[in-house]
């Protein structure tokens, strides 16, 4: 009986200290982002500012599941849901499905594409069972869109991968709901609950501003 309530104490302890020193843990991954890696990712913001939409689409893609290996949340970060910001992601060099798509969002905004042209996309991936996240971008509103993926190297056009279900998608500007009979939109990002905590989370570190104003505003 002693010995549970010291292993309880020890452990309400280690509770009280984890919730004092959240706000550090988070940023540690931040302010621990190695000069070799965020020099590596500010030339890559450089060189594909200059390409065409496919090409940047190619790189940045490329960089991040080269740079980044799939780890889940619950490993990673101890918790069931966590949005990264692309810095923490690539400070761990690890991450899941919303951090690969939320990093490439934001590196291909910054390195100049047209924010309207991409979405991150919630699907059901009929191989896994399970729920997965993907970044679609769309030459046009009404074209078939392309989809950038953490589970394959290749960009697919949509048709292409009978492996994923849309269920809805978003960005900074909107919210859409997948339907056979098209695309739904439902209002704005903020009705997608992790947005909000994380467009106010990377406000607080973003070093090679990787966060519009348009973004920041989307929080609200």
């Amino acid at each position: 009986m002693i010995q549970s309530k010291v292993q309880f104490g020890k452990r309400t302890m280690k509770a009280f200290l984890l919730i004092l020193l959240l706000p550090v843990l988070v940023l540690s991954a931040d302010i621990s982002l190695k000069p070799e890696i965020k020099e590596s990712f500010s030339r890559l913001i450089d060189e594909v500012s200059l390409l065409e939409d496919q090409e940047k689409l190619d790189r940045v893609n490329q960089y991040f599941n080269t740079e980044i290996r799939f780890i889940s949340d619950q490993l990673l970060w101890e918790q069931e849901d966590y949005w990264a910001t692309p810095y923490e992601s690539l400070s761990r060099k690890a991450g899941d499905c919303e951090d690969f798509s939320l990093a490439k969002y934001f590196t291909l905004i910054k390195a100049g594409m047209d924010p309207e042209k991409l979405r991150i996309t919630y699907v059901k991936a009929v191989k896994l069972k399970q729920a997965h996240m993907v970044l679609a971008y769309y030459p046009t509103p009404s074209s078939e869109p392309l989809v950038l993926d953490n589970l394959i190297p290749e960009i697919k056009r949509a048709s292409k991968r009978r492996d994923l279900v849309p269920v809805y998608s978003f960005n900074a500007s909107g919210f859409w709901l997948n339907k056979m009979s098209g695309n739904i939109r439902l209002g704005g990002a903020s009705r997608v609950t992790m947005w909000s905590e994380f467009v106010e989370r990377m406000s607080e570190y973003d070093p090679l501003g990787l966060l519009p104003e348009f973004a920041r505003a989307s929080s609200k």
